[in-house]
């Protein structure tokens, strides 16, 4: 067993399915970043590592041998059986209930609703509605069509007022409305410009005066104010930040810097080292327990084997194999052949009752209604084989004498 450190670019046999080679220090991290303490630490760690992962190792393997055993010969055929008896007891009887009850339901409703109620409908459409509908829309047609006349004639009188009579009124009524739409905008106009020159001299002029002499010089002052005042409230945040900020520096993160990089860093470098170690140390450790595993289970093998495999192949090959051809030729062969001589004879002696039957039952038919009428021969019209053929006689139906 090898426990010093493994050279570099180098991998262990794979034993295992599920162990995976690992990968080589060298592609991890160089060499020169292992120090005294990775040494000292490597081969304690992996001895114990060793002694407490061994067991585990095999109580491992076992139950995976235990677990595929009972897959094999347990799980899978009662899983097998249990999709069968599924199967049987829910999918068949759906699917017999469905195929040989349903459907053929479905179908002979689906007929009737076709024959009681598509059939009728679509006779009705055709036989009854659509004539009446026709003779509707030809009766709307023609009431249409005299409407139409009527309406015609009413718009001729309606366009005959118009032209004659309502279009003079109408225009005169516009002349008076102009004439006074044209006396109202005078005298708008006069108001409006009356009530503009008072709301100029009455209303704007003070007030641009106010804004230009009060309210913009108050205006400025007040906002030379508010910066002076934000400049100081800015100052003096920013010296009271300034100090906390120093403050909590010294305070906090001096302190936390100093613990951190005097303290956690090189105790987590330590302890990286060491778990780094008792990771290598565990998968060594494991891949060695699968060697160990696998000559232990080698060895169990071979002890069954040939404490329990061999002996009852041994009494099956020497002694149940020619007992069984013994018994075979002079018992089984016999039975056999005995059992198919008196199958044979069986069946011959059932075939010649059945004849036997099958002729009684045709002399008793022909007792009782005679025999089967004898086909009278028909005269041939086509000349026998022997007779030659001449240029004044002829074979043929229409034209033979």
């Amino acid at each position: 067993m090898d426990l010093e450190k493994r050279p570099r670019g180098t991998f262990e046999p794979r034993v295992h399915p599920g162990d995976q080679p690992p990968e080589p220090r060298a592609l991890r991290e160089p060499e020169a970043a292992e120090g005294c303490l990775a040494v000292a630490i490597r081969i304690p760690v992996r001895i114990v590592v060793l002694v407490l992962v061994v067991p585990v190792r095999m109580l491992w393997d076992a139950l995976v041998v235990t677990g595929r055993f009972l897959n094999d010969a347990l799980l899978r055929p009662l899983g097998r059986a249990l999709l069968w008896l599924g199967r049987a007891v829910f999918v068949w009887p759906f699917v017999g209930l469905w195929r040989y009850v349903v459907v053929p339901v479905g179908k002979a409703l689906g007929w009737l609703g076709n024959v009681l109620l598509v059939v009728p409908v679509v006779w009705l459409y055709r036989r009854v509605l659509t004539p009446v509908g026709h003779g509707l829309a030809w009766i709307a047609r023609g009431i249409g069509s005299a409407g139409a006349w009527v309406a015609g004639g009413v718009a001729a009188a309606l366009g005959w007022v118009y032209a004659q009579l309502l279009t003079p009124v109408g225009h005169a009524v516009a002349w008076v409305l102009k004439g006074i739409g044209a006396g109202l905008a005078a005298l708008g106009i006069g108001v409006w410009t009356a009530v503009a020159w008072l709301v100029r001299y009455l209303v704007v002029v003070p007030a641009v005066r106010l804004y230009t002499w009060v309210l913009a010089p108050v205006g400025r002052a007040v906002a030379r104010c508010g910066k002076g005042l934000v400049w100081l409230v800015r100052m003096i945040a920013t010296g009271i930040g300034t100090a906390l900020y120093w403050i909590a520096r010294i305070l906090l993160v001096l302190p936390v810097l100093v613990l951190w990089r005097w303290i956690l860093a090189p105790v987590g470098r330590v302890l990286a080292v060491i778990g780094r170690e008792v990771w290598d140390a565990l998968g060594h450790a494991w891949r060695v327990a699968g060697h160990i595993s696998l000559t232990v289970g080698r060895f169990l093998g071979t002890l069954l084997r040939w404490i329990f495999v061999e002996p009852v192949r041994w009494v099956y090959r020497s002694v149940l194999t020619p007992v069984g051809h013994v018994v075979r030729d002079t018992v089984l062969r016999p039975a056999a052949e005995a059992a198919r001589s008196v199958g044979r004879a069986t069946r011959q002696a059932l075939a010649a009752a059945g004849e036997s039957v099958r002729q009684a039952r045709a002399e008793f038919r022909r007792m009782l209604f005679g025999g089967p009428r004898e086909p009278e021969p028909v005269g041939r019209r086509e000349p026998s084989g022997r007779e030659a053929r001449t240029l004044g006689s002829s074979t043929t139906a229409l034209t033979k004498d």
